[in-house]
């Protein structure tokens, strides 16, 4: 049986996993889940149709699973998910998701979330990402692996962060930001690769010297978009660590940060 403390208020309809850990004056809705080894620190609130994976450490003063900030909400029965191994500091905010998208707000697994971060409803995270204290993804942002968002970085609705991606404090993100890249200002605009965070996740000297060209075919050749997307593209036939940037420039979004 879960380790619920005498003040926190559970509705008997919640399905906890019996290693759970609820702390003091905590209230978690009817229709929530929590599995096997999440902590949940005390005067959180976890409500709405929201489902939390294994071994998550969640901090004081969270509301996990709220309606969303949408005026066209109109009280149906949308989502969050939380997956493993997750810490989420204090003042954290998730919100669920909305109709107009896939009802769903995700957060995959081993990110690690600072205090007063807000995730708006249908925002979908990735894994080992970071977020600072402060960050505010608006709704519909996309944020792909190991993306490091620094703090009081902000998101504009819809924008998509490539994986591997860093953002300088208090970032105004306002389009789309390709993998590998650094970021900072307002609004923000490219600063070259993040090398040393792609060095310390394992890519080798010649898949950085390739990205590095990427990027200057990206941003310092002069280029248009579209005749330099094509040639990363080409080029990631040869050079596989490009296959996600070109990916990435293949759907259609905001348009880039440029």
């Amino acid at each position: 049986m879960a380790t619920i403390h005498p003040t926190a208020l559970v509705h008997p309809e919640a399905k906890l996993d019996a290693d759970v850990h609820v702390g003091a004056f905590s209230i978690i809705g009817e229709h929530v889940e929590i599995g096997a080894g999440t902590q949940v620190g005390p005067h959180a609130v976890i409500t709405g149709h929201t489902r939390i994976g294994c071994g998550n450490r969640i901090f004081q003063f969270v509301s996990l699973g709220e309606e969303p900030q949408d005026k066209k909400y109109a009280g149906e029965p949308t989502r969050l998910e939380i997956g493993d191994n997750n810490v989420i500091r204090e003042f954290c905010t998730f919100n669920t998701g909305t109709v107009q998208d896939a009802g769903v707000t995700r957060i995959g697994n081993d990110n690690w979330i600072m205090a007063y971060v807000h995730i708006a409803h249908d925002c979908v995270i990735g894994d080992h990402c970071i977020f600072a204290n402060n960050a505010s993804l608006a709704g519909h942002v996309n944020v792909q692996d190991y993306a490091i968002l620094g703090g009081f970085t902000g998101v504009h609705q819809f924008c998509r962060i490539g994986a591997h991606v860093i953002t300088g404090i208090a970032s105004v993100i306002r389009q789309d930001v390709p993998p590998f890249i650094t970021v900072a200002g307002s609004p923000a605009a490219p600063h070259g690769i993040n090398s040393e965070g792609l060095k310390r996740r394992g890519y080798s000297p010649e898949a950085l010297a390739a990205i590095k060209r990427a990027y200057k075919t990206l941003y310092k050749s002069g280029l248009g978009l579209s005749e330099a997307q094509s040639l990363i593209a080409a080029e990631s036939d040869k050079q596989p660590e490009l296959q996600a940037l070109a990916d990435f420039l293949a759907v259609s979004g905001r348009g880039i940060i440029r």
